[in-house]
């Protein structure tokens, strides 16, 4: 890499960073091309991204942003994962590295709060912001639905009342 691409890298990562509502900190053990594809792909669908980048550049992308705490972090081989939906990088990377021992969660940053591989853990266990917006919905929508149950209950009882009658010839 020539130092033109170094800053072009640095400034990409920095544009990243700034963006993302979650950083998570992973050490690569060995990961095969297939895994790391794997991984890569779930990430996308997701809306996240998994990326390894030199440790140095990693850290000049990280000034001036909330994330620079992150950098103690940037030891060894390790991949960011970033994501807009403050859980979903967090639950695709704990998921993977439950199944695969290649791949560590180190830790991350959630804003300007750091969090431990423990804390990264827990918010991989909260809901997700579509997840969240459902149960919202479902909230708004459940008492409209009892209204319209109890008026047409009266009515549906009346009707099953006549219908046994009807039944019985009577």
């Amino acid at each position: 890499m020539d130092r033109g691409q170094k800053t072009e890298a640095v400034a990409q990562l920095n544009a990243v960073f700034k963006e993302a509502g979650v950083v998570v900190v992973t050490r690569n053990l060995g990961l095969t091309v297939a895994q790391s594809t794997e991984l890569r792909t779930k990430m996308r669908d997701e809306g996240a991204s998994f990326k390894v980048s030199k440790n140095r550049l990693a850290k000049l992308a990280l000034e001036g942003t909330d994330y620079a705490p992150l950098a103690e972090m940037l030891t060894g081989p390790v991949a960011l994962a970033t994501s807009d939906d403050p859980v979903a990088a967090a639950k695709i990377a704990v998921e993977f590295a439950k199944t695969n021992d290649r791949l560590e969660i180190v830790g991350g940053a959630m804003g300007d709060t750091l969090l431990d591989e423990a804390g990264i853990k827990s918010l991989a266990s909260m809901p997700s912001l579509d997840e969240l917006r459902g149960t919202i919905v479902g909230l708004l929508v459940a008492p409209q639905t009892k209204i319209a149950r109890v008026l047409v209950e009266p009515a549906s009882s009346l009707a099953r009342v006549v219908g046994a009658y009807a039944a019985t010839g009577e």
